[in-house]
Order: C-alpha cells, then structure tokens, then sequence
C-alpha cells in the first residue's frame, strides 16, 4: 500500500506544487482566470487545473499502480468516478479546497489529498498552503499536527461531556432541495453556534482543534471528506452517514455525521431524522 516513504514524498510533492501553482497566483487571479463549474459560486481557477495536474503526474509517476481521482477530473468526466469502486489503491486529489475563497482573496482554503484501498480510507492530508503546516492521518496510526520543520504533535479528542449547547459545523445553502434547506436552517437555531467556512480542510482542521461538536454534510464527495473523516476517527471521533451505515469514499449520496461522542452522534442522528437524500 503506502509506505512512509510514500507517505512522506506525497507531503512533499502537495508542499512543492502549491509553491508553485497555487500561491504565486493567490489574490493575482485574473477575471479570465476564474471559471463557473455547477453554479454561480462553484468556481474554478488556473491555480485549481495547474495544481491538479501536477500533483496527478507526479503522483502517477511515484505510485504507477495506484489510481487517482481529481476533483477538476470528475468535473470534466464524472466517469472518472468508477475508480473509487475498485478495490485498488486510489490516490484522491482535492486541489484547491475552499476554491471560492481562494478567488476573492481569502486565506481560508487547502488542498486535500486521500488515499484508499480496498474501499477504506487509509491516509488523509489536509494541508494549508499558506502556514506550510498540515495534518495527516494514516489508519491505525492516530492523526498528527505536523509543522512546517516537521515536528509533530498527535491530536487527541477531549472526553469533555456534552451538554444540550452543542457547536457545528454545516451550511443550510448545501442542501438542493429548497423544504429540506429551510429545515436545515430551523434546526441551527437550537445550538449555541453554527459555523460555515466554504472550506471543509480547514472545517476539519477547526473539528480536530477540540472545539466544535460536530459536522454534517449532505454532499459527500470523497475530495472533501475522505481525508478529514479519516483524522477524525483516528483522533477519537465518531463517524457514520446520517442511516448509521459506515462512511466509505466511494459514497455518493446521503449526509455524513462526524460527531465527538455517541451522544452527540445519536442527538445529531435524531435531529435531522427529517432528511431524505435526493
């Protein structure tokens, strides 16, 4: 599968690509530079497809037996999807994370990079370029704050109790169906704070700080999950779509659950008990 060797060229490569893709055009984007994919706010830039590109060729080069799967690769042939089926390993690749606010100007964006095999997440980077700091998680082997001189602290839950003040984090504005995106905004209003940061690296990033509850999304596509989901349980959490079935990549309909305890997984489970994939 991935060795530490691999593991650790992966982290360099994702480093080096985004010094050269993905910073040297942070807030120098031109307007023609800036794309629409599936809406209005669905963005894509030049940084996003040079970036892809880069991380693919060498990520092919350095594992030849392994697949991969790009974010702007769906978007141009969602067949592309099929490689998350196989029982291979397959390196999965979300370029820009939090690509609308890496075009207006915000630093709040990463790049995330999984990797499965036989249908289970086995590593998980969630790296943000501007700090040149990630995390990294490899199954079984806990989740790791790494700084830029790669020193590393592994990142540990709190077995804090909680109580009915509950913190999250998801966006109404994700859910397609309009009744169902009406509720979702209904139910935020019973916790303390809801938060939305259009970047699940940096969601998961907050979720792994000890200070949020919970995370729910009602689109669960493996670029913006799989290698969050992955440093959540290994640091504690819990993890399940919304029915209770197990989360795996190559999910794609249903709402994931990432909850800091039963408790608060069951209280999220009989909250949104009103949902219905679509």
């Amino acid at each position: 599968m991935l060795s530490p060797e691999k593991k650790l060229a992966i982290i360099e490569t994702v480093r080096e690509v985004a010094k050269q893709e993905i910073l040297p055009r942070f807030r120098a984007l031109s307007e023609d530079a800036i794309d629409t994919k599936s809406g209005f706010d669905d963005l894509v830039t030049v940084a996003d497809l040079a970036a892809e590109n880069a991380m693919t060729e060498h990520f092919k080069k350095m594992i030849p037996e392994a697949l991969v799967v790009g974010e702007e690769a769906v978007a141009a042939d969602e067949s592309v999807l099929k490689h998350l089926d196989s029982s291979a390993l397959v390196i999965i690749i979300d370029p820009i994370d939090g690509t609308w606010n890496y075009a207006n100007g915000l630093a709040t964006f990463g790049v995330l990079i999984a990797a499965s095999f036989q249908g289970e997440t086995i590593f998980g980077l969630l790296y943000d370029v501007v700090n040149d700091d990630w995390i990294e998680a490899s199954k079984g082997e806990g989740a790791w704050y790494v700084k830029p001189n790669h020193v590393r602290h592994q990142l540990q839950l709190s077995e804090a109790p909680s109580d009915e003040n509950l913190v999250g984090i998801y966006s109404p504005f994700l859910f397609k169906d309009i009744e169902q995106r009406k509720q979702a905004a209904i139910t935020q209003a019973q916790y303390a704070r809801v938060l939305s940061m259009r970047c699940s690296c940096h969601e998961y990033r907050t979720l792994l700080g000890n200070n949020v509850d919970f995370f729910i999304s009602p689109k669960p596509n493996s670029w913006d999950h799989a290698a969050g989901l992955l440093a959540f349980q290994e640091a504690g959490g819990m993890v399940a779509m919304l029915d209770g079935s197990v989360y795996r990549p190559s999910v794609r309909k249903g709402m994931i659950v990432a909850a800091r305890n039963a408790q608060v997984m069951a209280k999220i489970q009989q909250d949104f008990a009103w949902y219905q994939p679509l």
